[in-house]
């Protein structure tokens, strides 16, 4: 089964070297993606709207658990993803490992009731972040991501009836 590793970091942390250290530790360049958020100046992290293909990503990635939709997405805004693709568990483990050791952000979620997704002999701690879905190539998340805000300036419609702008 392939898997999704989803990480988190801060802007000030150097992506270039966790891809290193990741192709280092034999995963393929083609599946690591590194992907950097811009938010428009001025905008706070509660009033934005995601772009179509950071919004695909995170809803295919996540589409069985909106709680964890929920957390990857807000932690997300204004910080750096690095998503690594894995053949199996294994592989994914070690991606995690690696990320972790990088200073991945802790994106916390309510431990569930019911842990049948855990693959046994795994703690939850282990595990977050991975998730069994293959890579897709119409959901992924591009270089970079641009957040705009959500809140509307004048009318609705951008041109009015005499071809102005707002």
């Amino acid at each position: 089964m392939a898997y999704t590793v989803v990480s988190v970091f801060p802007v000030t942390v150097d992506t270039e070297e966790i891809k290193k250290d990741l192709k280092e530790n034999g995963f393929d360049e083609a599946n690591i993606i590194i992907s950097r958020s811009n938010l428009e100046s001025g905008l706070s992290t509660d009033n934005y709207q995601e772009d179509e293909q950071t919004k695909g990503f995170f809803e295919y990635t996540f589409a069985h658990n909106e709680e964890m939709l929920n957390a990857y997405r807000k932690h997300s805004i204004g910080k750096n993803n690095v998503i690594v693709y894995a053949d199996n568990l294994e592989q994914a483990v070690s991606a995690n490992s690696v990320l972790n050791k990088n200073g991945a952000l802790q994106v916390y979620r309510k431990p569930a009731e019911e842990k049948t997704d855990i693959p046994e002999g795994m703690t939850e701690e282990e595990y977050n972040g991975i998730i069994a879905k293959a890579r897709h190539n119409i959901y992924f998340l591009g270089s970079e991501r641009v957040y705009h805000s959500n809140i509307i300036k004048g009318m609705d419609d951008p041109m009015d009836d005499l071809g102005s702008k707002d």
